[in-house]
Formats: structure tokens, C-alpha cells, sequence
């Protein structure tokens, strides 16, 4: 079976000093730490993630070496793989001209690192999002150097995925035939998951939800073009578990109908999810309720909270046959993004 991995995430090795050519501070960068006679590009090597002088994750060589990454691809059968930038490096809360600035810096380094297997290895980009014109003047450059879709964060600050300025850009994307891929970030309630890791096991799947519902009630679905390709992460949280409950809102209270022309569930077929969900259970309801056409393999590689195995949950799923896996696993990638 053909496997192609939509979600899966790159850090550049190394960039320039952010807080030195624009000053402030919280700006990320990498801390790199090896032993005696590794060196950057080894398996072994590794390196901290940093937010200022705060540590935000660490991460390992596949997030820069092409070389790594498709070792490990090879390992799993993964044929194909996405790549998009860790959203920690969106810069939406600075000045538009520096995130302009950084997201032409990491769009360019990613298509660096897809050089080394330009038939195998693919990017999304990342745009200002706090301002719509730039968004779209990037997100077609992008387009134009090779880039196959554009990866957003679910909300800029309050603003979601309603808000009328990320619709237009949206509206945009569809015009140019730009697939959009949503993933979580800046998750809520910080303070009260900041244990336990809880800002990714619920912060990250409650934000997804959000992201999805918002563009349902708030409207967004009916005044963008059906043209729109959008895709949202980690199997849309808890989207699909809890549309009985959002159904039923809808048809009882006309408050919890919003915008929306249509019952939550009209929609279902102007979205797609990711399969990044590590259950059999979660996975087998996700096709009930959205369909097999409607869902992309997604790992969130290389991260310790991503699927090791790739490719291992569709496989090993008993109850789909292999028309859906073969669907899951790369169909629906290959059209969706025009590989």
C-alpha cells in the first residue's frame, strides 16, 4: 500500500538571531547538545527547542535532517511525507513585517530540507495570519516556489476561525487551489494544563474542536467557496464524539444555531481530519461519522506524541477493508494536496 504522511512537522537546525535583528525577546531558537564526536546529522545528536531563554521541547535530527527522516520513512513504509513548521515559529503576536520575515525564512528552509527528495518529501508553508493581506501575498509566493498547501494556526489571538479577516484569506486559498491544513496552537486554559503535559493531550484536541465549530456556526462554511480545501489536525479533537451534542443544540436552541444555514451535520463534507487519533475505537468512529473520503494519514512526526509506528494504525485496523486504508493511508492525500 502507498502511505503518504500529511502531518509531520520540521525545525530548521539552525537560523538567524531573531532577538538580535529585531529585539524583543521570547523569540525561538535552538540549542544544540552533543557528545564527544557526534556531530548535527546523527541520530544521536539532539537539541532543545527554545522560547527566550525558556526551554519549549526537545527535539531530535529528524526535525532538520532530510536524510534521517526518510531513513525512518523507510523503516515504517512510508512512501511520502508533508512537512510543516512546529507552530511555535508562526511569530502571529509580533509585528507583521517580522512574521512576514520569518515566515519567508522557514517557508525557504523547508523547501531546503524537501530538496534532498523533491518526489518524496513535500511542504506546507506558514503565513502572517495577523494580517490578511500579507497572508495572501505570501501564501501564493509560496505556492509559486513550490509549496503544496499552507499549514495555519486554529485562532489568532481571539480571533477564530470565523473572524471575517481568516475567511477572506480562506476565500483566497480556494481561489488559488491552496490546500489549508489547521493545527492547534497557543492553547487555553494554559494555566490550568500546564501539568502533566494536558496543554497537548487536551488543550490541543479542545482547540481543534473549537476550530471546527466555529466555522460551522459562525457561517464560515456558508460564505466560503466549496472549492476550499481545509483539513484539521489530530482528528478534529472531539469534534465527531460530540456532534450528537452539537446537533441537537442546533435543532432545540436557536442561539446555539449561530450563523449557520444548516445543521452541523450538513457540513461534513466540506472538511477533512487527520487519522492522528491512536485508537481503533476513535479511528473506526471517525470514518462512520465523516466518511472514508474525508480522511488523511497524519502521524505528527517526529514528536514523542506522535503515532512511532507509522502507518501502523490503519494497517492494523480489522474492520476497514483495504479500498479504506488504501484511501486513508494515501488516496486522499494524493488528491487533496495534487501530489
Amino acid at each position: 500500500m502507498k502511505v503518504t504522511d500529511i502531518h509531520s512537522h520540521f525545525i530548521p537546525r539552525e537560523w538567524e538571531n531573531l532577538q538580535n535583528k529585531f529585539g524583543g525577546d521570547n523569540w525561538p531558537w535552538m540549542a544544540h547538545k552533543t557528545a564527544a564526536g557526534e556531530n548535527l546529522n546523527s541520530h544521536t545528536s539532539s537539541a532543545m527547542l527554545m522560547r527566550g531563554s525558556q526551554e519549549f521541547r526537545p527535539v531530535y535530527s529528524a526535525c532538520w535532517d532530510p536524510q534521517i527522516r526518510l531513513d525512518e520513512m523507510d523503516r515504517d513504509g512510508v512512501d511520502k511525507q508533508i512537512i510543516s513548521a512546529t507552530p511555535i515559529l508562526f511569530a502571529y503576536d509580533r509585528p507583521v513585517a517580522q512574521a512576514s520575515y520569518c515566515a519567508q525564512l522557514f517557508n525557504d528552509a523547508a523547501l531546503e530540507i524537501c530538496a534532498k527528495n523533491n518526489k518524496r518529501l513535500f511542504a506546507l508553508a506558514q503565513v502572517p495570519l495577523q494580517d490578511i493581506d500579507a497572508s495572501c501575498i505570501e501564501v501564493s509566493r509560496a505556492k509559486a516556489c513550490g509549496h503544496v498547501g499552507v499549514q495555519i494556526g486554529n485562532h489568532v489571538g481571539e480571533k477564530n476561525m470565523d473572524d471575517k479577516g481568516i475567511l477572506t484569506f480562506l476565500q483566497h486559498c480556494a481561489s488559488e487551489d491552496i490546500p489549508v491544513f489547521v493545527h492547534p496552537w497557543d492553547m487555553m486554559a494554559a494555566d490550568r494544563t500546564k501539568d502533566y503535559m494536558m496543554g497537548w493531550t487536551v488543550g490541543m484536541p479542545a482547540e481543534t474542536q473549537l476550530s471546527i465549530v466555529s466555522m460551522i456556526l459562525g457561517g464560515g462554511f456558508d460564505h466560503v467557496s466549496e472549492k476550499l480545501k481545509i483539513c484539521f489536525a489530530h482528528g478534529g479533537g472531539s469534534f465527531a464524539f460530540l456532534l450528537g451534542r452539537l446537533e441537537n443544540a442546533w435543532i432545540h436552541k436557536d442561539i446555539a444555531r449561530g450563523h449557520s444555514q444548516h445543521p452541523p451535520s450538513h457540513y461534513l463534507n466540506r472538511f477533512y481530519l487527520d487519522t492522528a487519533v491512536f485508537d481503533h475505537d476513535a479511528l473506526a468512529l471517525l470514518v462512520k461519522k465523516m466518511g472514508p473520503d474525508r480522511l488523511m494519514f497524519g502521524t505528527d512526526y517526529p514528536f514523542p506524541l506522535g503515532e512511532q509506528q507509522m502507518g501502523q494504525l490503519i494497517k492494523s485496523a480489522s474492520e476497514l477493508d483495504q479500498q479504506t486504508k488504501q484511501k486513508l493511508l494515501s488516496g486522499n492525500a494524493e488528491q487533496f494536496f495534487n501530489l
